[in-house]
């Protein structure tokens, strides 16, 4: 994660393009018309969680990267809730009251409840990634945590309540330094998998430190030995059985943070996207039967442009585009742009970073939590990035980097650019915190996607989207019958005349995150849907026609098969 602060001396191309593209993109942004806009909400929704990292004062290396969060609908009310990881307490700390992940249940017009207590979610470990789905298939959501240390797993008891059936499943993964964490269904069976991802091999014993201008500071993950991954296959009967060694994926180590699950090669099964930190990333290709072949680098997908390897941090994906191919996004470390991964089919990617204005702006400090959504619904999806240095001290031996940042947004000018529309994007966009994981979805239920945004050792902040205009919109959730219950892993096609638009429902996502298991596609200014088409996982096919905007659907496996 700790990088020099310098470029490599072959970088002057790089600096002449990047100088063109500022130029460029600085135009763009006069002649845009910034119409996205978000509010900070906090003060007003009654969410009172801060979040901790251990404080220890001894610069442990996990307390850099807690934590993610989930949106998800816990009781099925129609509304989406929020659910903060937390860190804890570290050996030699004491805490009277030990900080735990809270849930907050969602009241309507952006007023929340703290549910912690009577849920059960109130995890007391060091919590880093999160991943939610209805892994039993009982029509709930449950939810799956990626500590440093014991992992947990909570089953949905449908009431309001969660337990903890971490031991009955067999998914404790023992006692290591989680991240990002999926649920995906890896052999096309109709039940949903685990991947677990590792970020290093750590130990109080041989705990690294380093200095920063005569000032102790957090050590990269180099320092430590790096981890395999781990993959769990659902027996059907609520356990699963660890299956890391025979799918492929125990070859691999490195240092993973973000994971996103996502059949990229459009070939029916469902993929894995591993952003590493000071390594090169993974992207394990599925072979179909839940065994993975390693093929980042000759994806394109490994190193950006310049085949370098950077300390990447939090994953998106999404097809910016329209084109019908699913690209990524990938956040990283200070000195270094996020990167954009535009897929060119055929399995291949190419880093179109700068040729879309994609970075501009998230060059000198760390980023985070990321994703695509459209948030002016006008049929082209926009990218948010979470901001803030990791360390809380660098402004004592850098003078370029602070520990509080903004948040950066992105408008999609719908021609294959991006803005920078942070300064024109409301209020809200002008809080200076240090993020960590973010949620996109639409909080009020009113049409367009708000962001909730976990802050390290602060409060969160909740941005609603007052974006004006006309433009419209639909919402579908999926509900599996031969496939799991979600459609995690299904293809979602949204036609409207000349616009074609394609996402897919993912369980964990950006930076240790979760949210989006109910797509929402932009419309424009078209007040019907031609067609919507549904590739499940496991070969259905269900077309709708005829659909109006500015709605919620359902579509259920099986109910309208392609004619």
């Amino acid at each position: 994660m700790m990088k020099s602060g310098y470029l490599s001396k072959n970088s002057s191309l790089r600096y002449s393009m990047v100088a063109g593209l500022i130029f460029i993109n600085t135009f763009l942004t006069v002649c845009a018309n910034a119409s996205i806009s978000f509010t900070d909400v906090t003060k007003k929704t009654g969410i009172t969680f801060k979040h901790s990292d251990g404080n220890s004062e001894k610069f442990h290396i996990m307390e850099t990267v807690t934590a993610g969060l989930a949106l998800f609908d816990y009781d099925n009310d129609g509304d989406t809730d929020i659910y903060f990881l937390n860190g804890a307490g570290l050996k030699g700390m004491k805490y009277e009251t030990p900080p735990q992940n809270e849930l907050y249940r969602n009241d309507g017009n952006f007023k929340f409840t703290n549910v912690t207590a009577e849920s059960g979610l109130g995890d007391t470990g060091f919590g880093l990634g999160v991943a939610v789905a209805d892994y039993d298939g009982d029509g709930d959501l449950d939810v799956y945590l990626n500590n440093y240390g014991p992992n947990v797993l909570y089953s949905n008891n449908g009431d309001g309540t969660f337990s903890d059936v971490t031991k009955k499943a067999g998914v404790g993964d023992g006692s290591n330094f989680g991240a990002g964490t999926c649920f995906l269904d890896i052999d096309n069976d109709g039940d949903l998998d685990l991947y677990v991802a590792k970020y290093v091999v750590f130990s109080y014993d041989k705990k690294a430190t380093i200095v920063k201008g005569g000032f102790l500071a957090y050590p990269s993950p180099t320092a430590y030995v790096f981890p395999a991954d781990s993959l769990y296959r659902n027996n059907g009967d609520g356990t699963f059985t660890d299956v890391s060694k025979e799918s492929g994926i125990a070859k691999y180590r490195g240092t993973g943070m973000g994971v996103i699950c996502a059949d990229y090669d459009n070939d029916g099964d469902t993929d894995i996207f591993v952003a590493n930190d000071s390594m090169e990333n993974y992207l394990f290709q599925n072979d179909g039967t839940g065994k993975f072949e390693e093929v980042g680098l000759m994806a394109g997908t490994a190193y950006d442009f310049n085949g370098k390897p950077l300390g990447n941090m939090g994953v998106g994906c999404g097809d910016y585009n329209n084109d019908g191919l699913l690209d990524f996004y990938v956040t990283s470390y200070a000195v270094e742009w996020t990167t954009l991964y535009k897929n060119i089919g055929d399995g291949l990617f190419e880093d179109v970073t700068f040729a879309t204005g994609s970075g501009e702006g998230t060059f000198n400090n760390p980023t985070w939590g990321t994703g695509f959504a459209d948030f002016d619904n006008d049929g082209d999806r926009d990218i948010f990035v979470a901001g803030g240095h990791l360390q809380s001290n660098v402004e004592k031996f850098s003078d370029r980097m602070t520990y509080f940042v903004r948040n950066e947004i992105f408008m999609n000018t719908g021609d294959g650019k991006f803005v920078n529309i942070t300064d024109k994007a409301g209020e809200g966009m002008k809080v200076k915190l240090s993020s960590r994981g973010i949620g996109l979805a639409d909080m009020d239920n009113d049409g367009d996607i708000d962001v909730v945004v976990l802050n390290s050792r602060r409060e969160p902040t909740i941005l609603r989207n007052d974006t004006t205009g006309n433009n419209h919109w639909i919402k579908i959730r999926l509900k599996g019958v031969k496939s799991n219950r979600n459609g995690i892993g299904a293809h979602v096609k949204v036609v409207t005349k000349d616009l074609s638009q394609l996402d897919e429902v993912h369980s964990g996502r950006g930076y240790q995150s979760h949210h989006g298991l109910q797509l929402h596609f932009g419309l424009g200014e078209h007040k019907k849907i031609d067609r919507i088409e549904v590739k499940w996982i496991g070969g259905t096919v269900d077309v709708l026609e005829d659909i109006k905007a500015d709605q919620v659907i359902t579509i259920t496996e099986g109910q309208n098969p392609i004619k």
